[in-house]
């Protein structure tokens, strides 16, 4: 906070107006918003019109109330290009247009405009007062209502008829939907990387995509989660996430780890990094901590397809280390993977082998064929 200025950070007062102080517009890039509610409010129905033609021409004119036009309805559609809720984080209240009244001389009220709302591809809506799931948008720009405009009501030239030749009454819009929601964003990727702070998940990611999160040598450098398009060839690619950092109880609120890792639950596969450069910690230890971790949150999460790579092999402990760690996974049952992002050794072989899960899950999925329901008895 800006104590000279009396404003909020990113800006700062100028004689004539405000600006941005140097490295606000970073800064509000920056911010990753994941989860937010909001006050949906659709638009009332316009009212219908009691109203009658009176022309010098037309003495027998009749009623001519027209009718209310529609209210604008709340909709969410999903944005591929959008990574983040923070649009939404300023904006608690969305509010469609009413529809217009009716007038005389037969004349329908306009419509309101619908009010579109752009969120991330992944965007889960649930309704906070029932709890229920309103949609989940995982397909590009697909689209929910989440609030209904109300409908116009009917004027009175509606209701004429031979037995009412002239009715004084008509009909008040029906009021919109009125919601309050939470959304929750889960990133879709085809691979999550895990481990503990410090592993390497920022290192690889940079090396093998375009993304650029912050790395150093100290834990939790990784706040946000980052996704990270691979180009595998010139015909694949996949997509690639890096939570930050587990801890032991994550689940439980420890560290980072409960805020991020909802963002697992839709990757295909898990890489596992371990960095056994540290001779004091247990390798196995580590590994069946973060898989606990995973248990722990989602069932099943631990037991989806996984690869375990040791990083860091650059480093003379790790090189020295990685045979005896590996024939202690091997007894276990996991084979190893070793790398480095720095050197870039290992890194291909890597590649190869998410891209060949990959390809033999999606396989696996396509051979689930469902069979027709059989016909019945009575319809032979």
């Amino acid at each position: 906070m800006g104590k000279a200025s009396g404003l909020p950070f990113p800006f700062s007062r100028s004689t004539s107006f405000l600006k941005p102080r140097p490295g606000a517009f970073f800064y509000l890039l920056m911010h990753f918003v994941d989860e937010i509610r909001l006050h949906a409010k659709a638009g009332d129905g316009g009212r219908g019109c009691v109203a009658f033609l009176r022309e010098k021409y037309r003495p027998h004119g009749g009623p001519s109330g027209g009718d209310g036009g529609e209210g604008g309805s709340v909709i969410f559609r999903a944005d591929p290009q959008l990574t983040t809720l923070i649009d939404l984080s300023a904006q608690k209240h969305l509010r469609a247009d009413k529809g217009e009244n009716g007038r005389g001389k037969d004349q329908h009220g306009k419509n309101g405009e619908d009010l579109v709302i752009r969120v991330p591809l992944g965007t889960i809506v649930r309704d906070i007062e029932t709890g229920e799931l309103l949609s989940d948008l995982n397909v590009r720009y697909a689209e929910v209502i989440v609030a209904k405009g109300g409908r116009g009501g009917k004027g009175n030239a509606f209701f004429t008829s031979s037995t009412n030749r002239a009715p004084r009454f008509a009909q008040p819009g029906t009021p919109g939907e009125e919601r309050r929601l939470l959304l929750e964003l889960r990133l879709l990727a085809d691979v999550g990387l895990v481990g503990f702070p410090n592993a390497g998940k920022s290192t690889l990611i940079s090396v093998v995509s375009a993304a650029k999160p912050r790395i150093a040598d100290f834990p939790f450098t990784t706040l946000t989660p980052h996704l990270g398009v691979v180009r595998y060839s010139d015909e694949r690619s996949f997509v690639m996430a890096d939570v930050p950092g587990l801890i032991e109880g994550a689940h439980e609120g420890q560290g980072l780890g409960i805020r991020f890792l909802k963002h697992l639950s839709r990757t295909s596969m898990l890489v596992h990094l371990l960095d056994i450069s540290d001779l004091t910690r247990d390798p196995w230890h580590d590994y069946e901590i973060i898989n606990n971790e995973l248990a722990c949150f989602e069932d099943g999460l631990e037991q989806r397809a996984q690869l375990v790579v040791v990083t860091k092999i650059d480093l003379p402990m790790t090189l020295e280390r990685l045979p005896e760690v590996q024939a202690q996974f091997a007894e276990r049952g996991v084979p190893l993977l070793a790398i480095s992002a720095v050197t870039r050794e290992g890194v291909p072989a890597v590649m190869h082998e998410i891209v060949r899960t990959l390809d033999q899950q999606r396989a696996h999925t396509a051979s689930l064929i469902v069979s027709p329901p059989a016909e019945s008895a009575q319809w032979a």
